[in-house]
């Protein structure tokens, strides 16, 4: 079995109980493919044997990996899955972040069951829907897809932005607001439920509009369906506003035309038994801890 290893280099230590999952890596004859500054960083730390093969992008690592195990918070998954693209690579998320919605496994469940599950074939995969972004300058060139969510928001003025919006050629609103999330099912649990938009199960058809800070207090989120072609166009004060795709930014001006549809690949996140997207946000959102219930 050939796994692939994903992280980011950060001043801070991974725990310890980490090394007993390359330990069971050790054990069942594991090939590892990591970059090379990555494995400097975990062998800072851990011991690591073993047959190591050093990989560096997206090309490398395509047909090359069984799984892809990133090590970190949701943020570095997210980064995994610009890694990886439509390589097909199914990502086990191991959570040395905070929260963790999609990195969901802790170290000591790591070290405990997830190679001998992989290896047995113990888990189910869940198919997670992405969007795409296409613009006039070809804003975020070949990485033009994201798994949480799109967001125009304001740059460099305290004003407000008016963000024109169109759903398959359809005029919707032109939203007065600090800027516009648009989020999959995925990122349903990110940055647009801080900002008071719906959960969605994973697998809902669906993609949901919400707004940032709106003037208008009567401007809610809005849910259409995930084959639905949205466009947006900008203006305000400001020369310049902020779009970004899950943890990339660029700056873009009222000239561009945003164009946002459903992605062209899914990614495949690996699930074992005690993974369900119910069980999560019961322990995540600590549903169920009010003495009342």
């Amino acid at each position: 079995m050939k796994i692939a290893v994903y992280g980011r280099i950060t001043g801070k230590s991974l725990p310890p109980a980490l090394q007993g999952f390359f330990d069971k890596l050790e054990k069942h004859g594991t090939e590892i493919l990591v970059t090379e500054d990555y494995l400097a960083y975990l062998k800072n730390q851990f011991r690591i044997e073993g047959k190591i093969d050093i990989i560096s992008d997206y090309n490398q690592v395509r047909g090359n990996a069984d799984f892809l195990i990133s090590i970190g918070g949701d943020g570095t998954l997210l980064e995994t899955i610009a890694f990886i693209r439509n390589s097909g690579i199914p990502v086990v998320g191991i959570n040395t972040g905070r929260l963790g919605f999609l990195a969901g496994l802790t170290v000591e469940q790591a070290a405990d069951f997830v190679v001998e599950h992989l290896v047995a074939r113990k888990f189910s995969l869940d198919k997670r829907s992405l969007l795409r972004i296409d613009t006039i300058s070809n804003l975020f060139g070949d990485l033009n897809f994201a798994m949480n969510e799109f967001t125009v928001q304001r740059k460099d003025s305290s004003a407000m932005m008016t963000i024109h919006t169109w759903i398959d050629g359809k005029f919707l609103n032109s939203y007065w607001a600090d800027g516009l999330i648009i989020s999959t099912p995925t990122g349903s649990t990110a940055y647009s439920l801080s900002c008071g938009g719906p959960l969605m199960v994973p697998d809902a058809k669906s993609l949901v509009l919400t707004p940032l800070s709106p003037h208008n207090l009567n401007v809610r989120p809005l849910i259409v369906p995930e084959d639905s072609e949205i466009l947006l166009k900008v203006e305000g004060r400001s020369p310049q506003y902020l779009a970004s795709l899950d943890a990339r930014i660029t700056t873009f001006d009222e000239a561009e035309e945003l164009r946002i549809r459903k992605g062209d690949f899914k990614i495949s996140l690996v699930r074992f038994d005690n993974q369900h997207f119910f069980d999560v946000i019961r322990e995540k959102l600590m549903w169920g801890l009010d003495k009342r219930n």
